[in-house]
């Protein structure tokens, strides 16, 4: 209604209070994207065991601007990083525009990444789907290649307070957790199914809070 309005929220001419004028963010959705999936991919191979540092991860949005600028160039966003116990493991970051991932652009990536005797591992984060012909040209690679949709890394998942901590069991564990629970190994595949729907329903709520956190601070 005319008239009506929360004391310093603008509405009648008026500043913005300190707190709400701290969460505005002035700058372009698509740097903030960027940004956001670029420090989840680097807390995400910190977690792995690969050489991180710090600096990189605690890089603020104005600085992040400040280097990339509003609309960031993918080819300077692509990162390399190498594991800390053992050298020879080099896992690649490369970013893909927002057009459909077709074979003439991982020819492209293929074509950018240097010393591909050395790699052992391409993280490609995309921001629309990849054609078949795309997904048979990445097998092609020598070295294994992960796909990560640029919304599911908006937000750092392992971080909620609700979400246990994972890692891969030795050998030893798992014959263990086997017999404990009477499960031929067979019976994995059965419950990979149901890991399966574990973790959609863990996509399904980064994206919700992704969107959101965006549509807060846009």
């Amino acid at each position: 209604m005319e008239g009506i309005g929360l004391e310093g929220d603008g509405s009648n001419g008026e500043a913005l209070g300190k707190c709400l004028s701290g969460l505005v963010d002035d700058g372009s959705t698509e740097s903030h994207r960027y940004f956001l999936s670029r420090r989840t991919v680097l807390e995400m191979l910190r977690d792995r065991g690969y050489a991180v540092p710090n600096t990189e991860i605690d890089l603020s949005l104005h600085e992040f601007r400040a280097i990339h600028g509003q609309s960031p160039d993918f080819d300077r966003l692509k990162l390399s990083v190498t594991h800390k116990t053992d050298s020879s493991k080099r896992m690649l970051v490369v970013f893909y525009g927002p057009g459909v991932v077709k074979v003439s652009g991982i020819r492209l990536i293929a074509g950018l990444i240097t010393s591909k005797e050395t790699l052992t591992g391409l993280i490609l984060i995309v921001q629309n789907h990849i054609t078949n012909q795309a997904l048979k040209a990445l097998d092609l690679f020598s070295f294994k290649v992960e796909i990560f949709q640029i919304t599911d890394l908006l937000v750092n998942i392992t971080k909620h307070v609700l979400k246990p901590q994972h890692r891969v069991l030795t050998e030893h564990e798992k014959q263990r957790l086997l017999q404990k629970y009477s499960i031929e190994e067979k019976q994995e595949y059965d419950l990979k199914g149901s890991f399966k729907y574990m973790e959609n329903t863990w996509k399904f709520f980064t994206i919700l809070v992704s969107y959101m956190y965006l549509t807060f601070t846009s």
